[in-house]
């Protein structure tokens, strides 16, 4: 099969999230089993230093306009693990220290999505499924559909959106549909891209792609409940049998404490807890930090309130003053950034914080913490617990979403079944209950180490929900 992944960011060429370890992975992965991929995604101003050297080829370019716009598409080609990425290139849209959080994040991936769909006949590229991500590329399958369905070239093309975070529509004003995508207003009348009186290009992609999946089988769940849905029930309701929850998985060869680059002490199943020890020796004498004899808490994240990072604020002194240690690399919100400097302040030598990312110090997190807090509000999947539990890292959860599907909490499963801590309620009592448990478990180490044995021979890779993939593609290509 020929496959294009089309979405906004993709590993390891740029990433802000989640979003791009499953793309990247995921097509890794697919190819591992004999089918062709194609990337496609922005080139941005950080893509140069992320291609580490590898030679990049200029292709050509063309024209693409927006209504009364215009602008030129310069597109270039890298291979990397067997992918061939496609980078869309435009210095107006793309040529910016960030790869979002602008005023025209919508007029630029309007160009995107433009581009893209141009991309395929420019590279005599025809695909037998696309798979779009996200509001960034939902408008894709109606330009399709509409502007090229009597264009040949597309007669056979299928469409599949992943649905990533629910949470960002891709709003845009009514005149949007005319004024960036050339499309008629009917499809604002007739509802198909309308929602609370905006166009939402994650609506668009909803109804006009062939199937829609979201990242784990509990998030598909919740998206069809009003209360999980962020108001997506309805429209998920018109396309529960084409909708399914696949569960991401991760990157077995980025991700393996054996091999880790990043990490100074390699370790395997066979000696995890020395092999941890010195990881968090050497992390802790890199932060100036000391041992105070308590286990150390984790934390990679984006620092926003969805993460449960106000919750992990106010629980920390508490595990802080019984001796426990707390290590962190993110960056987010001023305020709870702010609030994560107060703890270094106020515990200097148990708390070390990196704000901003930094993929080493993340690794290094993983490999050294005991705990890995993922206390979030909602998560579709979550890459994270997966990640800390290669690490023989315990996660601890709030049960939502993958994290429900991933993890099996202490004292609610058998002990022999365990891979970390979880709650339910979404406040702090939870997060303080499910800390308290990760105290009391810490004071019993062979169990502990028992369980930390449980999360090293967890199977969290690609090979299941790939096949699962494949499989939806060639249902809808047969």
């Amino acid at each position: 099969m020929k496959i294009a992944m089309v979405a906004s960011e993709i590993n390891p060429l740029a990433k802000s999230g989640g979003l791009a370890d499953v793309v990247y992975a995921l097509s890794k992965e697919i190819v591992k089993k004999g089918e062709e991929v194609i990337c496609v995604m922005p080139y941005y101003a950080s893509v140069n230093k992320a291609l580490k050297g590898r030679p990049v080829e200029r292709v050509g370019g063309f024209l693409v306009y927006l209504s009364w716009r215009r602008g030129m598409a310069d597109i270039y080609k890298t291979e990397i693990d067997g992918i061939t990425y496609y980078l869309i290139g435009n210095d107006e849209y793309f040529n910016r220290p960030q790869l979002y959080g602008y005023d025209d994040d919508g007029e630029r991936f309007a160009f995107f999505s433009l581009a893209a769909r141009g991309l395929f006949e420019f590279i005599k590229y025809r695909p037998d499924v696309i798979h779009i991500h996200d509001w960034q590329t939902g408008m894709i399958p109606v330009l399709v559909k509409i502007q090229n369905r009597h264009n040949a070239f597309f007669s056979n093309v299928k469409f599949v959106l992943t649905i990533h975070n629910p949470a960002f529509k891709g709003y845009l004003a009514p005149n949007a549909l005319g004024d960036l995508y050339n499309l008629p207003m009917s499809l604002y009348d007739d509802g198909s891209t309308r929602f609370e009186n905006m166009v939402s290009t994650l609506k668009a992609g909803i109804v006009y792609s062939n199937k829609i999946t979201t990242v784990s089988p509990t998030h598909r769940n919740e998206l069809l409940t009003r209360e999980g849905s962020f108001g997506l029930d309805g429209v998920m309701w018109t396309r529960e049998f084409d909708f399914c929850g696949f569960l991401n998985g991760i990157d077995t060869e980025e991700f393996n404490p054996g091999t880790d680059a990043y990490i100074p002490h390699h370790f395997s199943i066979k000696d995890f807890s020395k092999g941890k020890k010195a990881n968090r020796d050497a992390l802790f004498e890199e932060c100036g930090m000391k041992d105070h004899g308590g286990p150390t808490f984790g934390l990679v994240s984006r620092l926003t309130f969805q993460k449960g990072i106000d919750l992990v604020a106010d629980v920390l002194p508490e595990l802080l003053d019984r001796g426990a240690h707390f290590v962190l690399c993110g960056s987010g919100e001023y305020g709870l950034e702010q609030r994560m400097e107060q703890l270094r302040k106020a515990y200097p030598e148990q708390v070390g914080i990196y704000i901003g990312y930094s993929n080493e110090r993340a690794h290094k997190v993983y490999a050294s913490s005991d705990y890995f807090l993922m206390p979030s509000s909602f998560e579709p999947c979550g890459i994270g617990q997966m990640v800390a539990q290669a690490y023989g890292t315990l996660p601890i959860v709030r049960y939502t979403g993958g994290l429900a599907d991933t993890v099996a909490g202490y004292k609610d499963v058998p002990d022999d079944k365990c891979t970390g801590i979880g709650f339910k309620d979404y406040d702090i009592g939870g997060l303080r209950y499910a800390c308290n448990l990760a105290m009391e478990l810490y004071e019993k180490p062979k169990l502990f180490k028992a369980i930390q044995k449980q999360c090293l021979e967890k199977d969290n890779s690609w090979a299941v929900s790939a096949e699962l993939y494949l499989g939806l593609y060639k249902s809808i290509c047969a």
